[in-house]
């Protein structure tokens, strides 16, 4: 018989995908991709798409929508 390991898997709940947070942010899923390079926090999955934490989203949205560039 065979035993597969656990392990906790995170929120995934919390984490959005690129074409998500390029609805949340009015841009194109390719602009999101180049943004990703140095001004948005993301994570890789294990098959190397990327993930975005929620709340960085939601805050970068707000202060674009303000006006206020968010770092």
């Amino acid at each position: 018989m065979l035993y597969q390991r656990t392990r906790p898997v995170p929120d995934a709940e919390s984490f959005l995908h690129t074409s998500h947070v390029a609805d949340i942010l009015h841009v194109s899923p390719r602009t999101i991709a180049r943004w990703a390079k140095d001004r948005l926090p993301y994570q890789r999955t294990l098959g190397g798409h990327r993930r975005s934490p929620e709340p960085a989203i939601c805050q970068l949205a707000a202060g674009l929508a303000k006006g206020v560039r968010v770092s």
